[in-house]
């Protein structure tokens, strides 16, 4: 009878992981256990201290991996190596600045999350729970575990690993898309939306796992990638399973064909989960497929090269158009996530070090800028105006872009930090955002790509369109309602020959009001306001903020460091 050899855990390099799954568990117990008037507290608390705890986990590994080039933990399962310390990292920062936006409420005491949403929309226990103030706490323990899915996701060193970080940071994103305040079943058509299409997906990438295991007899991607040298009858097989893996990869950071879900899913879920998703799940899903694409499918780098290479173009340009015809701004920001998608999948294709570099620096400045964007979303709201022109009850987030006209007079500061996002999207220079198109689109012209690279700079001049078109709409547009709004209603009105005292609501079919009449006469019981907070979302916008201007003026010296150790283990 054998000895047991009990096996070696290095507990220090997991570490940023289990920080964040640990605080998870304990996340649910308090659920359980903690009076409900100070669970709120404590699970803030909790998320703040795990989330902070892996960022400074990330950092004391970081000197060693930057000597050493990184290890193997878990027999392989995990690959600990320069790339996952700057994405964990990355993830760990960006998850601690949504988390700000996720926790803030509003002057009425109301978050972004319904207070029951198991209930059905519109039903008496809703309005029940909504009355004593009853509050949705497990969204801390599903950010969390989700957290934990996204640091797993680009570390791991097997396939099953892959598909199983998938799932974790995947279910708690399908629950938390569900769970808005405002417009409930847009928000539970977008979670269903979400789950149906994410399950359908992973179906698809189970499928590509089974059959590259059939190919070369081992999840292990050192072994995959031996096999992929190696010249076999079964290549079809091969070439068929990595295309399976890389929708499914595709598909969770939105790039075409596989972004149908993403304007939807981000205008129904909750404005603070948007902007997570939007950037910590592109984080996560853009680092396993640069693991995929580099360390585990070189050797189908002419086969896949066709593949890639078509979805990056259509990719670029299918986000690109759908953004100029939205009057939505959660919409527009979705398609504008989708474009920016093909822009890092450009660095990708380059297939170099400086592609590699790149792609993990516009990671992180994206990101920073998504989450203050949506923070901004967040805080613009609508304020019902009472028969006495007085101002009445805040409302949901002012969503359609007519409500943002003259936001810049109102509240110009807001503004001003939207337009510095936007101008950061549109990659202006003395952004962030031009630092990252500029190494992603000089990493694809070194790499031979430089056809990629034109398409790219191209859709960035045309996407530049219609952010510039939202500044305009704040700065230098009446905002609807105004006295100089009325007045150019009513001379459109009269020269259609409406009367206008009739309702936009009860214009007949043969006599349509024209857009603007709408528009103002649709705003005339609501008008846009920037609502008051606990002001944890501020310190978010106000940290992004200063990362975007920051990164876009100095960036040589984070772009330096992360190339430092930008090299992913065999």
């Amino acid at each position: 009878m054998s000895d047991f050899t009990a096996p070696t855990v290095a507990w220090a390099q997991l570490s940023p992981v289990l920080i964040v799954l640990l605080a998870a568990v304990v996340g649910v117990l308090v659920e359980a256990f903690v009076p409900a008037a100070r669970r709120r507290a404590v699970q803030l608390g909790l998320s703040v201290v795990a989330l902070a705890g892996a960022l400074v986990a990330v950092a004391a590994l970081w000197s060693g991996v930057s000597d050493d080039g990184g290890t193997a933990v878990l027999g392989g399962s995990l690959i600990v190596d320069g790339p996952t310390l700057v994405l964990q990292g990355t993830l760990a920062l960006l998850a601690l600045l949504a988390l700000l936006v996720v926790v803030d409420r509003t002057e009425t005491g109301e978050d972004a999350f319904a207070p029951s949403a198991s209930s059905v929309p519109g039903s008496e226990y809703e309005e029940l729970a909504r009355r004593k103030g009853v509050e949705q706490t497990e969204i801390y323990p599903l950010l969390l575990f989700a957290t934990g899915g996204m640091l797993i996701f680009p570390a791991a060193g097997d396939l099953l690993t892959l598909f199983v970080a998938l799932e974790v940071l995947s279910l708690p994103l399908y629950l938390l898309t569900g769970m808005a305040r405002r417009r409930r079943l847009l928000s539970q058509e977008a979670s269903m939306k979400y789950f149906l299409l994410g399950a359908f997906t992973s179906a698809l990438m189970l499928f590509g796992i089974a059959l590259v295991y059939g190919y070369s007899g081992s999840l292990r991607y050192s072994t995959i990638a031996d096999a992929t040298q190696e010249a076999s009858g079964l290549d079809g097989l091969l070439l068929v399973g990595s295309v399976l893996i890389l929708a499914g990869l595709l598909f969770k950071v939105g790039a075409a064909p596989f972004h149908t879900w993403t304007p939807d899913v981000y205008q129904g879920a909750p404005t603070p989960i948007t902007g997570f998703m939007a950037a910590c799940t592109k984080v996560a899903a853009f680092g396993a497929l640069l693991r995929i694409v580099y360390v585990v499918l070189p050797g189908l780098d002419w086969d896949l090269s066709v593949v890639l290479w078509t979805v990056t173009i259509l990719t670029m340009v299918v986000g690109t158009v759908g953004a100029l015809v939205q009057t939505d701004m959660k919409r527009v920001l979705g398609y504008s996530s989708i474009a920016h998608a093909g822009f890092i999948l450009t660095g990708v294709v380059a297939l170099n070090q400086a592609g590699l570099t790149a792609v993990l620096f516009y990671l992180l400045v994206y990101g920073a800028a998504t989450i203050g964007a949506f923070g901004v979303v967040w805080l613009v709201r609508e304020r019902s105006v009472q028969p006495d022109g007085s101002a009445g009850a805040v409302l949901g987030e002012a969503s359609h872009l007519s409500q943002w006209a003259g936001l810049g007079r109102s509240n110009p500061a807001l503004a001003l930090v939207f337009a510095l996002f936007l101008l950061s999207f549109a990659g202006i220079p003395l952004t962030a955002g031009f630092a990252g198109k500029f190494a992603v689109f000089s990493a694809a012209i070194e790499g031979g790509a430089w056809p990629l690279a034109l398409i790219g700079v191209l859709s960035s001049s045309a996407a530049a369109f219609f952010y510039v078109r939202i500044i305009v709409l704040m700065f230098f547009t009446e905002p609807a309602g105004s006295p100089e709004a009325e007045g150019a209603a009513a001379a459109e009105d009269g020269a259609s020959g409406l009367p206008l005292d009739v309702p936009a609501a009860q214009v007949p079919a043969e006599q349509p009001a024209t857009a603007l009449a709408v528009e103002v006469r649709a705003a005339a019981t609501t008008t846009t306001t920037v609502v008051g907070t606990e002001g944890f979302a501020a310190v978010a916008i106000a940290v992004c903020a200063a990362a975007t201007v920051i990164l876009g003026v100095a960036p040589s010296w984070l772009l330096e460091l992360i190339g430092g150790v930008a090299q992913f283990l065999p």
